[in-house]
């Protein structure tokens, strides 16, 4: 007996420690869009693409600044070289010699260079495009996954209350029938009625569940986290009815895919430019210092009796392309093809955005007209109910007209629930378009 107690006290020990190790997060939308702009794994690696590209942009600038290189070279002769004078073989060189050398370089004009320093600006202006995209697309992404979470809250409240009202009229109806005041089939319509009620609130329940770990994901946590959302559908759907939104002029340049259509289009410019710059003539110097050190039996090249031969010298190289049978004007016809190709992508771009725009906007006003509409319905569903429940219970109506005001009255809950999550949906997708901060 008291090894039972033991065990069960150390499982309820570990129990209750895992309990206080377990995360919990408690967010309003906002601060949950905040959360996952720098925890989400996209938003994360793309933050890691910048500072890739800020290392790419110093390695390209670094080509054109002073370089330095040493080298140790050591080399033994198994035969040594010989040449004749007269009738003597006479060694050339020693058995054993070693080079000790540096040398500095550096480019003093390269025409693809001065390209390519630009080109790493707008190489390192796309990846932050890039991630100002990727925040965008979260942004969306997390109020998309907040209001799931809470059209399936609400709907669970709603259908357990509804189940609760049918379990006390079916528990009613039933006591009826046992008088014999009612027949058997009022009893059976609200038992089907309760039954796919039942099979709602499972199914909605399984929902809730799977739209906590959409959530999660992107906020990048734990699913196994606990997760507390602080704002109610009702008070995100009223904050987002904004109208005015819709009247405000359409600005194409803050839209970050045509931001990012614009960058494609200056590197394909940029890569023209380094095409017709590599006709231009490139000039470097280098300086070279080094030590030479000979031996023709042991190998002492590291000991103080070792003599070195110092040599030095400067070098200035100077490359004019002359000719090269028109490949030069091949790839830069082929980068003015792709620098013209990549302008009527960003004319189609513009195109597309503005009709996204146009798209957006008509939605996210349709659903606050849907919004309005489907409250009124509600309404009249809730007072068409109750006058039929009335009806039902003193006799007057059928269990069959009954049911359809009850059908009636869960499909325009289900609706009235559905236009608050759109017109939270909507606006999100239009302020994307619009790329609102």
């Amino acid at each position: 007996m008291k090894k039972v107690i033991a065990m069960t006290l150390v499982f309820f020990a570990i129990t209750a420690q895992a309990q206080e190790n377990k995360q919990s997060y408690s967010f309003s939308l906002e601060e949950a869009i905040n959360y996952a702009v720098t925890n989400n794994y996209a938003a994360i690696n793309a933050g890691r693409d910048i500072e890739s590209a800020k290392q790419k942009k110093w390695e390209t600038t670094a080509m054109g600044l002073p370089q330095i290189n040493a080298g140790l070279d050591y080399q033994y002769n198994f035969e040594i070289q010989k040449v004749v004078i007269g009738d003597k073989e006479i060694p050339f060189g020693s058995k054993q010699n070693m080079t000790a050398r540096a040398t500095l370089s550096q480019l003093i004009f390269d025409g693809s260079y001065i390209v390519a320093l630009q080109a790493a600006k707008t190489y390192l202006k796309y990846f932050e495009n890039a991630k100002q995209k990727t925040n965008v697309e979260i942004k969306e992404m997390v109020i998309n996954a907040y209001g799931n979470v809470l059209l399936a809250e609400e709907s669970i409240a709603i259908l357990e209350k509804n189940k609760s009202i049918l379990d006390k009229t079916l528990f009613d109806t039933k006591e009826t029938f046992k008088n014999g005041l009612i027949e058997e089939e009022n009893v059976e319509q609200l038992q089907i009625t309760l039954s796919s009620v039942n099979s709602s609130l499972n199914n909605t329940k399984r929902l809730k569940d799977i739209a906590y770990k959409m959530l999660k994901i992107n906020l990048g946590i734990d699913l196994a986290a606990e997760v507390k959302l602080t704002d109610k559908l009702d008070s995100l759907t009223t904050s987002n009815l904004d109208l005015a939104l819709t009247q405000t002029e359409f600005n194409i340049a803050n839209n970050i895919d045509y931001q990012i259509g614009l960058n494609f289009q200056d590197q394909r410019r940029l890569e023209m430019k380094r095409e017709r710059s590599k006709a231009l003539p490139s000039l470097a110097a280098n300086v070279n210092f080094g030590y030479n050190g000979y031996n023709d039996d042991q190998f002492e090249f590291f000991t103080k009796d070792q003599k070195w031969l110092n040599y030095s010298n400067l070098g200035v190289s100077l490359n004019v392309p002359i000719f090269s049978s028109f490949a030069r004007s091949a790839r830069t016809q082929q980068a003015k093809i792709a620098y013209d190709q990549a302008k009527t992508q960003l004319t189609q771009t513009e195109q597309r955005l503005k009709l996204q725009y146009e798209n957006s906007k008509s939605q996210y006003e349709f659903s606050i007209e849907q919004y309005e509409t489907s409250k009124s319905n509600l309404n009249l569903a809730e007072r068409i109910e109750r006058k039929q429940q009335i009806k039902f219970t003193e006799g007057l109506s059928s269990s069959y007209e009954f049911s359809e005001a009850q059908r009636q009255l869960y499909a325009a809950q289900q609706t009235y629930l559905q236009s608050m999550i759109d017109i939270i949906n909507k606006k999100a997708a239009l302020e994307k378009i619009i790329n609102k901060q």
